[in-house]
């Protein structure tokens, strides 16, 4: 259909003001001129256009306004005879809907509704029915609002007029009439009630076509219609829901429940039937869902008053029985009737609670019940047999109120309020028993798995905490019975085989295991009887998941046994013991847990569970329940005990039983145990389950099962009263098979669970009856080699075990276990000889290792020696033998010489018994570290007399040259003596060696001169050792070590005699002695004078004996020798040292990562190295030693270059070492003592390295969910080892080169990259830092302060106080360590480096330029300090922290004054510009744009400006400065704002903040604000987050933005345009300037809060109604209206509608003329394609966001109706957008039903526009209407309608951010 020429046309701008504005003269003249020739009719237009004239004048009074309505009225009045037409009626509709305006008088309104009434009576019937489109959206919003004087005309006017239209005119404004009429219902006592009724019922009868009474069901279409409209009505508007409600009370008929049975009922409804059909047919067809959807609406309104009248409704009208409920009404929406009805309680208002349940559970009885048929007689006919309420609501209501929850319950949204809305709502159920007694049962499990999935979906941790209260309050609501009867099903169904996949059973589990902790179990019903039923049910089904499976030859599911004995300790938890008082007395016999009876009172009590819940949810008051808990104690203990015994008996079930013993101990602890278990024949069972524990496997699975049954065994230890069991002898004898199972797993090849493996031995001694079980067995273990001639020996694996024993004991015994096992008590005092040997239960064992030390040849000799050199509980062995000798018979009696020959004589066997201890003592003193002689010495110098020594057996007869010739001779063949590379030297051989390099030993230490067999020595002895490295023979390797560091020593002693000699010389003769005694040291352990040249080949022999993994066990020996030998490469000491350490660095590398597998879940418990932690604590040994040697040659060298006469001192360990000594030559030629300081500290920082990497082991994402839980113990214990000793050894390299070490943890700092065993290695070098002692704050600051100053200005630097620079590091990564070092700092370090820090800032203040580069950093380093000190009292003294200021103003102005901001940074992808290099300096490592970005500091530090300055003034200054020097240049630079960065907006807007800062940054941001290139799509990426924001505070703090720019605004017009270029470049430009202020003031909108600019509206109204005057040739032009519909979209997202009543007459005519353009073959002068898309999209947004006034207008353009889905056969669409939608498909060829959609990405459940700017933006401009703008026209009306029926929220955060990138395209500019 074609649309009339009036809609096309757009009325001038509105003078609600009374200000004039310019009038469209086009709209008068054109399209509403009159088509009669005649002079009359033109008199007559013309007098009515002098009358509209009027308008355009200033407005000011009511008067006025009256005025001009009269004018118009007379105007109207002198029609000629017969004119039915009204010109100008567009123009003339559009002025008389401003005059309704609220805000003018009830007298201007009556006016206006007299002009109304005369024109229609003019125009008549047809001409209203016409031009129905014009007038009623100006009259439909005043009975809202209108006065008691103006409502009775209105009324009349709607009465007279309006309800006497034809039907197809009314049909298509029905719902917009509905609208209108609908606030006259709002108050039943009030005047215009029933006139407004009685409208309402003649517009429904106009409607329907006639009498409804004689209509059949088949024809209620009209009748349909209405009811549909009006429902429609109701949803949409929620203001008009009162007056729906009164007309609903009144009119809807009571679609009564279904009828009985009975005849006469039949009779009655065939009679009645045909009203009542045709009733039910209007309110139901042709879709019933906007009934449901329309109580939906009205049950969950705001208003109290409107829910309670809906629920009224419900109680009588549609009650849940209702045929139209059951018949025509989906499940779906009975489901949402149903929850919006259950929503009300909610309110917590009892008058709706009480209507609801009414609603739920029907009438009360019989009497009360209605059918809905009445009777031929007029009484109503009951149902005798009608149901009770309970099943009333199980029949109706049960099933959709079930579902409506549990849809709430599995919604996957996000918010906490919605995921806890269906606890609140089911909470208030249950407070009547008939409605939640049924509910709860059905949504209860669901309900808490819901709150379980949420917990891993949540975002925020309060969200779940919120969720989790409301699901508290609900379980705390149900009755423990129910909770129980629930729990208990799930769990029981969770553990019945082939029932449930496996997934589900783990997540019932997981389900129940979430209850049981966060919800509250602790009622006594649930104490006394619930939980034990449930614990014995789960334990049976527990022991059927095991027991039964295995018999059916299946494999048990172990992770669902796991789980279900988790449960079942979490409620033995929860129980108290009082919960088992019901425990019969003693039977007379103990019960057997193997007793065939056992079984049958199982099941019999499975069964009682069965049907416990179904009898009687209260089990209190079972009278079975009763009897059954007497025997659940009972029926527990034997069953978890027979559970626990058979899986004992199981080789894989570890897991499963450390359950069930940890269930056993409970039980225990709870119930008495005593009289309910046979000891006897538990002790049976664990025996045999026990019977190959003693034989070793390796298996780690083998030590669980250990620790399990010891476990057990202590279990009934402690639930047993008596303790004559532990006499059992069957007893006695598993416990030393207990011990020999354990004893493998004390080898150092298995860290992982060396502890395990203790505690379990200890723990056999508690259990023992035998105090010296443990003794004897550990005893037994070590002696199980035998000789080849019988007799048994130690084994060094054995030995090895022992030692691990040993130095765990202390650590995992308890105090009693440690005293005894360790340290000896105090000697008892009593008689009797016996010595303390028994207070030590370790004392045979021990005696036996120590035993290994008389056989000096042997590999259990070397690792004793190794042993106790390392052991740190040497005191204690030494202790222990001492007083043994002590304590002896002959050390008491032995006053005299002659008493002591005496005692001797008494006994041999004391003789040799105290020779022994004598000879132990004496071999413990002798492989001990010297520390421990003096403690020896203190104790007993009496034994130490009479130690034996060996004898040298030098011969005395023989000629010494020749006899040391020949002996040499036989030793060098006898030690060089090999047995093959393939074949293992024989024991025979490697003594024979051994005694031959100790004799090759004694003669070069007693010989005068070895120069004649030197040669020989140095051929075969470097070369044999080699050998026995690669052979793996280590006595040999100890043996030769010694002969070789003999001979060196001898070799050199010759050379250095003179030299000594001379320098005794030299000294005075008062020091001769001392000089003497220094000789005498020098000869011994100094390093010489002249040291001999070693052999060649001794360096890669110590390289290799260093590296070889066979050489760990003989480790501390190499160590040693190197430390021997290095003393040999003094000339060469640099040259070797860097390889040396390369190769420790290696071997340290290989033994920690072979740890590191170790301890990863499913690795193998061995190592490949036989001992690598000790190795890695020997190697640092090593590196420390020759760091050491290395660095103290170093000293030297410097001190002889520098000539430096100080007297020799002797160096300790890094003694007397300072930090950074050394002068840098980095830029001369390196000099030999720079390379060599150069080597030092590369060896230095591979050596830190290698430290980090073992300190930062457990850092936080090193693989710590990979390890192995079950070692966890022993991974503490070597990580804290390990961890240790990298302490040490850094601490002792901060000592030497602070500086140094702390540039390499620095550089470690910076590049991440070289560190996978940690997450963040900021993080673990700042705690390394933190734990340092040498690394103090006070220490640490100077020198970072002389790393940064060695790197900018080494100049100013003490020679001694510069780098090396050896480390990669730039001044950048220095400052950036700086400040996170100081921000990780306590505050109450601020003492410490306070005076460091200010004298280092007035340095650089002093020189500012060299540090040009780190200014920024120093700036952020100030303000730190300025934070820190405001948070501590040190910054209590005001001449402090003015200081501190002082030097950050100073800082900031040199920061911008040296190093001015370069915004070209931050739009260059270059690399950023940096400052001429000094040549001087070294070259800086190449930086980010972040490392200096001053701007980026600057945000970071002015939100605590006030702390830093202080004082107001101060802060003035300082913002003042940063607004010179970074604002003002960044606006004003000439890629604004490509330049502006998110760091400046967030400077700009912590300025914002700051009083202080007021005036600075408004005129900041108004520039930029105001520049023409602010818009554009860089400015749309910050807009959101950070200008918005700005905006909003310039809104608060300056009023009259949004005015000041309105003015800026010019008026359309067409004076002074000359023709040419110079005319389309003014217009242009003016086009230019009005787009960008209308985009000013729709961003303003859009920035501030929802009606902030309420009292501007009359501006903007005036503003847009004049640029909306502008044609294609006016200046600015038409092109100007895409920009007015954003700032209309603005209004509407941010303004209430109530606010925005003047612009709907305006907005409305607007979008009529705007979107008519797109008719085929109309002029689009003024409407561009950009206008027409944005006037879519506010007629769009208009529709989605569902204004009310709106929709009384939307008619015109959308069929907002029934219509748009059903519409009538054979009618055609008034609604404007339809018709346009078939007119250009009729145009481009295409059918109506073509499958052309508008892209539409809203799938989040909400409505969203349906025209995306992302989209169109990709769409090209001549494909627009045929791709976006028909298909969305042509979807438009039914969207409408379907985002209604879904009763979905409008997104309002979408259509902000498509409405802000419209603003910032800056394509669509002119």
């Amino acid at each position: 259909m074609s649309v009339e020429k009036s809609l096309l046309q757009r009325a001038g701008s509105p003078a609600l003001s009374g200000r004039s504005s310019p009038v469209n003269t086009r709209i008068r003249g054109e399209e509403d001129a009159p088509s009669k020739p005649d002079k009359a009719y033109r008199r007559y237009a013309a007098g009515i256009d002098r009358a509209l004239s009027l308008f355009d004048a200033a407005l000011q009074e009511w008067a006025d306004y009256i005025s001009f309505l009269g004018r118009l009225l007379k105007a109207l009045q002198l029609h000629p005879p017969g004119a039915s037409d009204v010109p100008h009626k567009a123009l003339v509709a559009q002025r008389l809907a401003q005059c309704l305006h609220p805000p003018l008088g009830p007298g201007v309104h009556q006016k206006a509704i007299e002009v109304y009434s005369y024109i229609f009576s003019l125009i008549g019937k047809d001409g209203l029915g016409r031009d129905l489109s014009q007038y009623l959206p100006g009259l439909s919003p005043v009975l809202s609002f209108a006065s008691l004087s103006v409502k009775q005309p209105l009324l009349g006017l709607f009465d007279t007029f309006i309800v006497a239209l034809d039907p197809l005119a009314l049909r298509p404004a029905l719902k917009a009439i509905l609208l209108a009429l609908l606030p006259g219902l709002e108050e039943e006592s009030s005047e215009e009630f029933e006139r407004t009724h009685s409208i309402l019922q003649g517009l429904r009868d106009a409607v329907s076509g006639g009498n409804r009474s004689q209509k059949e069901a088949h024809d209620a279409s009209g009748d349909q219609f209405f009811w549909q409209c009006l429902f429609l009505a109701t949803i949409t508007s929620p203001s008009r829901r009162l007056g729906a409600l009164a007309y609903l009370q009144r009119h809807l008929p009571r679609l009564a429940g279904r009828a009985a049975p009975s005849k006469s009922l039949h009779k009655a409804a065939r009679e009645s039937s045909p009203q009542l059909l045709y009733d039910i047919e209007a309110v139901t067809q042709p879709e019933p869902g906007l009934l449901v959807r329309c109580f939906a609406a009205g049950l969950r309104d705001e208003q109290l008053l409107v829910q309670r009248g809906f629920l009224d409704l419900l109680v009588t009208h549609i009650p849940l029985d209702s045929n139209v409920l059951r018949d025509k009404v989906t499940l779906e929406d009975r489901i949402r009737l149903t929850m919006a009805a259950a929503s009300v309680v909610l309110r917590r208002e009892m008058s709706l609670n009480r209507r609801l349940w009414n609603w739920f559970l029907g009438p009360d009885g019989p009497s009360d019940r209605k059918d809905g048929v009445t009777a031929p007689n007029g009484s109503v006919e009951h149902d005798t047999t009608a149901p009770s309420q309970t099943e009333y609501f199980m029949q109706y209501g049960l099933d959709s109120l079930v579902q409506g929850i549990m849809k709430m319950l599995s919604s996957e949204e996000a918010s906490a309020g919605e995921r806890a809305r269906p606890f609140r709502i089911a909470l208030p159920l249950m407070d009547k028993g008939e409605i939640g007694g049924l509910v709860v049962p059905s949504i209860f499990l669901p309900a808490l798995t819901s709150v379980w999935r949420y917990q891993k979906t949540a975002r925020l941790s309060s969200d779940f905490a919120e969720v989790l209260r409301s699901a508290n309050v609900f379980f705390d609501g149900v009755e423990s019975g129910l909770i129980w009867d629930q729990i208990s099903n799930h769990l029981l169904q969770a553990t019945v085989l082939d029932v449930l996949d496996t997934n589900a059973q783990i997540e019932n589990l997981e389900l129940a295991t979430f209850i049981i902790k966060n919800f509250n179990l602790q009622e006594e019903e649930m104490l006394q009887g619930h939980i034990p039923l449930l614990l014995l049910s789960l334990l049976l089904k527990a022991k059927t998941l095991t027991v039964d499976v295995e018999e059916k030859q299946r494999t048990p599911d172990q992770a669902l046994v796991n789980r279900t004995l988790n449960i079942v300790g979490s409620l033995l938890d929860i129980i108290p013991g009082r919960a088992f008082n019901t425990v019969i007395s003693n039977p007379s016999q103990a019960p057997s847990y193997s007793d065939p009876s056992l079984s049958i009172e199982n099941r019999h009590f499975l069964a009682f569970m069965d049907k416990i819940y179904k009898d009687d949810k209260s089990i209190s008051r079972s009278k079975s329940f009763l009897a059954e808990s007497q025997k659940i104690p009972r029926l527990l203990l034997l069953n978890a005990l027979q559970l626990t015994i058979y899986d004992v008996r199981r080789s894989k079930a570890e897991e499963t039983l450390e359950s069930e013993i940890a269930i056993l101990d409970k039980l225990f602890r709870r119930i008495p145990a005593a009289p309910l278990i046979n000891a006897t024949e538990v002790l049976s069972g664990i025996l045999e389950a026990s019977k190959n524990l003693g034989v070793a496997t390796g298996d780690i699975s083998e030590l669980k099962k250990v620790v399990n049954v010891l476990n057990l065994l202590e279990t009934l230890h402690i639930a047993l009263s008596a303790t004559s069991w532990l006499n059992d002898h069957r007893l006695r004898s598993l416990l030393p098979q207990l011990v020999h199972a354990a004893w493998p797993f004390l080898s150092p090849k298995c860290p992982r669970s060396n502890i395990e493996a203790v505690r379990c031995i200890w723990k056999v001694k508690q259990l023992s009856v035998d105090r010296k079980l443990v003794e004897s067995c550990v005893a037994t273990l070590m002696r199980t080699v035998e000789r080849e001639h019988g007799c048994t020996i130690l084994s060094i694996e054995n030995a090895q075990r022992f030692a691990t024993l040993w130095a765990h004991s202390s650590s995992t015994t308890g105090t009693h276990a440690r005293r005894s096992s360790l340290v000896p008590n105090t000697p008892r005092t009593g008689p009797g000889k016996q010595t303390t040997e028994d207070e030590m239960l370790l004392a045979r064992p021990l005696l036996l290792l120590l035993g290994c030390l008389d056989e000096p040849r042997t590999e259990l000799f070397t690792f004793t020696a190794g042993w106790l050199h390392s052991s740190a509980n040497v005191q204690a062995i030494l202790a222990f033998l001492l007083q043994n000798l002590e304590a002896h018979p002959c050390s008491q009696s032995a006053t005299s010489k002659r008493h002591m020959v005496e005692a001797m004589e008494d006994s041999s066997y004391d003789v040799d018994d105290c020779l022994y201890y004598l000879r132990t003592t004496s071999n413990v003193v002798e492989h001990t570290a010297k520390d421990v002689w003096a403690s020896l010495l203190s104790q007993s110098s009496r034994s130490t007399q009479n130690k034996d020594r060996p004898d040298s057996g030098r011969p005395d007869d023989v000629e010494l040259q020749t006899f040391q010739i020949r002996l040499t001779t036989a030793c060098i063949g006898f030690s060089s003596t090999e047995s093959g590379e393939k074949h293992k030297a024989s024991p025979h051989i490697s003594r024979l060696q051994q005694t031959a390099i100790l004799l090759l030993q004694d003669v070069i230490l007693y010989s005068k001169s070895v120069g004649h067999v030197e040669e020989m020595l140095e051929s075969s002895l470097v070369d044999t050792l080699s050998w026995s490295i690669r052979k793996a023979d280590h006595p040999l390797q100890v043996a030769l070590m010694s002969l070789i560091s003999v001979w060196l020593k001898r070799r050199m002693s010759e050379g250095n005699r003179n030299e000594k000699e001379k320098h005794r010389r030299v000294l005075s003769s008062d020091r001769s002695s001392q000089a003497s005694s220094s000789a005498e040291k020098l000869d011994n352990q100094s390093l010489p004078s002249f040291p001999a040249i070693p052999p060649p080949k001794l360096f890669a022999c110590l390289l290799e004996g260093l590296g070889a993994a066979g050489s760990q066990q003989v480790l501390h020996h190499w160590i040693r020798f190197l430390d021997f030998c290095l003393p040999f490469y003094s000339s060469s000491l640099f040259q070797v040292l860097m390889p040396l350490v390369d190769r420790f660095i290696r071997t340290i590398g290989n033994c920690f990562e072979d740890i590191e597998k170790t301890f990863m879940l499913g690795s193998s418990p061995h190592t490949i190295a036989p001992q690598p932690v000790s190795a890695i604590l020997e190697t640092f040994n090593g590196v420390e030693q020759s760091l050491s040697k290395a660095h103290s040659r170093l000293v030297e060298e410097h001190k002889s270059e520098a000539h430096t006469k100080v007297p020799e001192q002797s160096q300790g360990f890094f003694g007397n070492m300072v930090s950074g000594v050394f002068q840098s030559d980095a830029y001369n030629s390196r000099s030999a003592t720079a390379n060599n300081r150069l080597t030092v500290i590369l060896c230095f920082k591979d050596v830190i390295k290698l430290c980090l990497r073992v300190w930062a082991w457990d850092a936080p994402g090193s693989q710590t969910s990979q390890r192995d839980p079950a070692a966890l113990t022993s991974f503490n214990y070597t990580f804290l080892r390990l961890k240790n000793r990298a302490r040490r050894t850094l601490e002792q390299l901060f000592t030497a080169e602070s500086l140094e070490c702390l540039e390499t943890l620095v550089e470690l700092w910076s590049n991440t990259r070289g560190f996978t065993h940690m997450s963040s290695s900021s993080t673990v070098v700042l705690n390394l830092l933190h734990v340092l002692d040498g690394s103090r704050p006070r220490n640490t600051m100077p020198a970072i302060f002389n790393a940064l100053y060695s790197r900018t200005n080494p100049s100013v630097l003490d020679a001694d106080r510069k780098s090396t620079l050896t480390s990669d590091l730039s001044d950048i990564q220095l400052a950036r360590f700086l400040v996170e070092y100081t921000r990780s700092l306590e505050d109450d370090t601020m003492d410490e480096i306070w005076n460091d820090s200010m004298t280092f800032l007035k340095d650089v203040l002093a020189n500012p330029l060299p540090q040009r580069q780190i200014l920024p950093k120093l700036l952020e380093f100030s303000a730190l300090l300025g934070v820190k000190v405001d948070n501590t009292g040190f910054g209590d003294n005001r001449k402090r922290r003015r200081e501190l200021g002082d030097l950050f103003l100073r800082q900031l102005a040199a920061t911008f004054t040296i190093k001015p901001i370069n915004f070209a940074n931050s739009t260059s992808s270059s690399r950023p510009l940096k400052a001429p290099r000094d040549d001087s300096q070294p070259s800086p490592t190449p930086v980010g744009p972040a490392d200096d970005d001053i701007v980026a500091v600057l945000a970071v530090i002015f939100p605590n400006i006030s702390k830093i300055l202080v004082e107001s003034d101060r802060i003035t200054t300082a913002s003042t400065t940063i607004s010179t020097q970074v604002f003002v240049p960044a606006l004003r630079w000439k890629d604004f704002p490509h330049n502006i960065t998110p760091s400046l907006l967030d400077l700009l807007m912590s300025l914002s903040r700051t009083n202080e800062a007021a005036k600075v940054w408004r005129k900041d941001l108004a520039e930029a604000y105001n520049d023409p290139r602010f818009f554009c799509r860089q400015s749309f990426n910050l807009a959101a987050s950070h200008w918005l924001p700005l905006l909003q505070q310039w809104i608060i703090s300056d009023k009259d933005r949004l005015t000041e720019l309105l003015s800026r605004i010019p008026s359309p017009t067409s004076a002074g345009i000359m023709f040419g270029v110079g005319a389309s470049s003014a217009r242009l430009e003016a086009d230019r300037r009005t787009q960008l202020n209308l985009r000013r003031v729709a961003t303003l909108l859009l920035a501030g809060s929802t009606d902030s600019f309420v009292l501007a509206i009359g501006t903007i109204q005036e503003k847009i109604a004049d640029l909306l005057t502008a044609t294609a040739a006016s200046s600015p032009s038409s092109s100007t209206r895409a920009e007015i519909y954003m700032v209309l979209q603005a209004l509407v997202l941010k303004t209430s509608a109530v606010h925005l009543a003047p612009l709907w007459p305006l907005i409305t005519t607007e979008l009529q003329e705007a979107i008519s353009s797109l008719y085929p073959g109309r002029n689009r002068d003024k409407y561009n394609m950009f206008c027409i898309v944005h006037a879519c999209k506010l007629l769009d947004l208009l529709i989605v966001s569902g204004t009310d006034e709106f929709q009384m207008r939307q008619w015109l353009f959308i069929t907002d109706s029934i219509d748009a889905v059903y519409r009538p056969p054979g009618s055609e669409s008034n609604a404007l957008v339809d018709d346009l939608a078939e007119d250009l498909d009729a145009d481009a060829g295409i059918l109506q039903s073509a499958s052309i959609t508008v892209p539409n990405a809203s799938q989040t459940g909400r409505r969203k526009p349906l025209l995306s700017t992302k989209v169109l933006h990709e769409i090209p401009k001549e494909k627009l209407v045929d791709r976006a703008i028909r298909p969305f026209l042509r979807q438009l009306s039914i969207n409408a309608f379907e985002g209604t029926y879904s009763m979905t929220t409008f997104d309002w955060q979408t259509a902000n951010e498509d409405l802000l990138f419209d603003l910032f395209d800056e394509q669509s500019l002119v």
